[in-house]
């Protein structure tokens, strides 16, 4: 789990982006028409029209994230998707930059343990449209991973990860990763190891593109101005030069531990990092909404939540504590975060286990429960008041095989939760005993 997404998740409001999906009212998901159908190539396609903006976005999520590598390839996923945007089809990467500045387009994308996606937002009118897809298509199917290219990336990426390796978060995110999955991928760092993207050659990544950016195991997402048939076309021009490849086998499934872990590690900063957790859940595990509702008065919540209310507010122990869920292709992790001073690590680990351990025996209070749906629901507008959001919508409906009226039913789903199977959850999922937990900078190991 990189610093990146965790410092996302936490200022972003918790789970709310890996979960995806809150509408305040039905009327506001009435105006998002999901389409979807399959091109001739194999490729899953979802399809929002909308008229209001002359633009259009686009994603193309392929299953070639970070758990795809191995402990010896670690990066390379990583690397790969990186290294498409600079040089396809004989561009280089200052030709691809200067094509999409042209037409004021814009090349995005994502990367996480399960997806490695590309984007772009370009003007929907025809030349500058044209203009845009055509550099996007290419690299998308033409990637040269040009050697002179690679080295210079590999010496940046190498020379970052030596400066994460003397930071306190990054320390303790990757400590974390590797107690709680052991040698399932999602412990792999999405970054990877020095030694590892060392080693990384050309080879590695065409034949790690070839293998995973098939069009069968594509998911493209399209929200904008077009028409259904634009769409259509958009998206069979696409699809049909990638690899034709099978899709990518399922990722490993995760073995949960029954024991305890601990690790207490020397760092000169000021203050301790603490992480401890459980592994989580998976994206369509029946109990995502009791854990979701109920991490949101836990430790999802902010200002409202118990930890802070425990930890911070009542006691002045951290700036901050937080906890989340997230759900993945397969079991994704439970964490909760804090950062305390050294010689406070002990009473403030103590309080968050005590916390905690109330929280799972006696749940939460009608109170509580009505507050955080209220929150919840009533904060979903600006969460998909843009056409980027939509997209990244599009992007988990379609990547993790969601129903499609997966958005009408959510509100639903949230108003029906009880505080009785909130606790039913909590209880059966995690088990405070047998957790992972990792201090960056306690005393005990100086």
């Amino acid at each position: 789990m990189s610093l990146q997404l965790i410092t996302r998740i936490v200022t972003s409001g918790f789970l709310i982006i890996s979960t995806g999906f809150m509408f305040t009212t039905t009327n506001a998901y009435a105006a998002v028409n999901i389409q979807q159908w399959q091109t001739s190539a194999g490729s899953e396609v979802y399809f929002v029209e909308n008229h209001d903006l002359p633009i259009l976005d686009i994603s193309v999520n392929f299953a070639a994230g970070s758990a795809r590598d191995r402990a010896e390839t670690s990066g390379l996923a990583g690397i790969t998707r990186y290294l498409m945007t600079l040089g396809a089809a004989g561009m280089t990467d200052e030709t691809i930059a200067n094509k999409f500045a042209d037409v004021g387009a814009v090349l995005g994308g994502s990367f996480d343990a399960d997806r490695a996606a590309l984007s772009l937002r370009t003007l929907s009118s025809e030349r500058e449209r044209m203009q845009a897809l055509n550099v996007f298509t290419q690299i998308l199917q033409k990637p040269d991973f040009p050697e002179s290219v690679l080295s210079r990336e590999k010496a940046r990426i190498i020379s970052g990860l030596q400066e994460s390796a003397t930071q306190p978060e990054s320390i303790s995110s990757k400590a974390f990763m590797s107690a709680l999955y052991d040698n399932h991928p999602y412990s792999l760092d999405e970054n990877g190891e020095i030694d590892s993207v060392a080693k990384i050659k050309r080879d590695d990544l065409q034949t790690f593109y070839q293998q995973f950016y098939g069009a069968k195991g594509a998911v493209i997402a399209i929200i904008g101005d077009l028409t259904r048939e634009q769409a259509q076309q958009i998206a069979e021009s696409v699809s049909v030069g990638l690899p034709a490849t099978a899709a990518p086998a399922p990722i490993a499934q995760v073995t949960t531990s029954s024991k305890a872990k601990e690790q207490r590690i020397a760092h000169p900063a000021s203050q301790s990092h603490i992480l401890l957790g459980h592994t989580g859940i998976k994206r369509t595990d029946p109990d995502l909404f009791p854990l979701y509702i109920g991490n949101y008065i836990l430790g999802g919540g902010g200002f409202v939540s118990r930890l802070t209310e425990e930890v911070r507010e009542k006691r002045g122990l951290v700036y901050s504590v937080y906890s989340y869920f997230m759900p993945m292709a397969e079991v994704g992790p439970f964490q909760i975060g804090l950062q305390t001073k050294k010689d406070q690590a002990e009473a403030a680990l103590a309080l968050v286990h005590e916390t905690l351990d109330k929280f799972i025996k006696n749940g939460v209070t009608e109170a509580e429960l009505k507050a955080a749906k209220a929150n919840i629901i009533g904060g979903f507008p600006m969460r998909i008041d843009s056409n980027k959001k939509i997209l990244d919508y599009l992007n988990v409906i379609g990547f993790y095989k969601l129903p499609l009226n997966y958005l009408d039913e959510y509100n639903k789903r949230v108003e029906k939760v009880t505080a009785a199977q909130i606790k039913d959850a909590f209880n059966r999922r995690l088990k405070a005993e047998n957790f992972v937990t990792v201090i960056v900078g306690d005393p005990k190991a100086q």
